[in-house]
């Protein structure tokens, strides 16, 4: 359901907690709801979380001239490294694979967790590099998590 529903039904009792991205919270005048935010080190994100996109056709030289200056230099190095890791492990939207970079100083620095869908199993790496090799460290973060057992726990699900 939407975001009223479900705060219409932690009111009414019906959970004992949810949930929600805080910025759309804080988009719809909702902010006072926020009770704790969940930081990285409590609950790493998936890939991509709370990055925006845009899409359009790799030729068209007009848009990507129009939509430059909505580039965001930084969240675009870390998604790439948070991408090439999801990719490399072939993860998809129903998979327990989380990954989170930060950049800082020139230097990437990414978290990679893969789990049990049972919660038992929870693997984890990180690892820091320079920024211009953010597709490669996020392979070589996919990697160690993949020598850890990673390919095994994924495989699984698939």
């Amino acid at each position: 359901g939407n975001v009223g529903t479900r705060l219409a039904k932690l009111d009414d009792g019906q959970y004992d907690a949810i949930i929600l991205a805080s910025a759309g919270l804080k988009r719809l005048g909702l902010s006072e709801r926020i009770r704790h935010c969940l930081t990285p080190d409590i609950s790493l994100p998936a890939v991509g979380q709370g990055a925006l996109g845009l899409e359009c056709r790799a030729a068209d030289q007009d848009v990507l001239a129009l939509i430059q200056p909505l580039l965001h230099e930084e969240t675009d190095v870390c998604v790439r490294a948070e991408r090439a890791f999801n990719a490399y492990l072939e993860g998809g939207c129903q998979v327990p694979i989380a990954g989170y970079a930060t950049l800082q100083n020139g230097q990437i620095h990414i978290e990679g967790r893969v789990g049990s869908p049972d919660g038992q199993t929870l693997l984890r790496a990180e690892l820091t590099d320079d920024a211009s090799n953010a597709h490669q460290l996020g392979e070589n973060l996919a990697r160690n998590l993949l020598d850890q057992g990673a390919g095994e726990l994924l495989k699984a699900l698939y």
